[in-house]
């Protein structure tokens, strides 16, 4: 590992991902890099027909972590990265073909955008994922309340948490800290969020020249 940190969160819609990024951002004084969804011209649409804006929406996507990632690859500080490129391609991208929402075409398309700019990225030191029950998901997508979510289905949740599972299981490209989180309350409860912190620090490398003790 070099003189900088690449730690990268993954997980489902409403796990908290973007949450544990500013904490962990805020305590370390890493760099965050979050998912674009405010300014993101395609997710309102996206989610009132998934087939007609499947690709599009993944074609944004790619481009736009590519970005992100392309700068923490380049950048001299370290960084954390509220989800990756490569959970685009494996998560999201193959649930909306495998779902019949994107046709091969594109599909093949896709991934053969995919695969090339891959060659040009340095992965992440550390993967941090995010576990999180279906109904745990529910709830917090409830919470945030963000109008064009509430078309989301059970279905397609439980999906994507299977597709996370498999892409975990067969991750070989880095260090990864799996985080059993439906019971985590890191922004309540101080507790919670110091044993993150704990489990992180265990997990990488040279810790003593990159994180305090906890």
């Amino acid at each position: 590992m070099g003189p900088k940190l690449f730690i990268a969160i993954a997980g489902n819609i409403g796990t908290g991902k973007t949450t544990l990024t500013k904490l962990l951002s805020k305590k370390y004084g890493w760099l965050p890099h979050y998912e674009v969804v405010e300014h993101n011209p395609y997710l309102a649409d996206f989610y009132e027909s998934m087939s007609r804006w499947s690709f599009p929406i993944q074609i944004f996507f790619l481009n736009s972590r590519f970005k992100a990632h392309k700068n923490i690859n380049l950048s001299l500080n370290s960084s954390i990265q509220d989800r990756t490129i490569y959970e685009d391609a494996n998560i999201f991208a193959r649930n909306l073909y495998e779902s019949n929402y994107m046709d091969k075409r594109d599909y093949d398309n896709y991934l053969s955008i995919y695969h090339e700019i891959c060659q040009y990225l340095t992965p992440p030191d550390l993967l941090i994922y995010l576990r999180k029950s279906l109904p745990k998901l529910r709830k917090n997508i409830a919470d945030r309340g963000r109008d064009y979510e509430t078309n989301i289905s059970d279905t397609y949740l439980s999906n994507l948490n299977r597709y996370y599972d498999e892409w975990i299981e067969n991750y070989h490209d880095g260090k990864v800290l799996v985080l059993e989180s439906d019971e985590f309350d890191f922004v309540k409860k101080e507790e919670d969020f110091n044993h993150i912190c704990k489990k992180l620090f265990q997990t990488i490398d040279q810790q003593e020249l990159f994180l305090p003790r906890v």
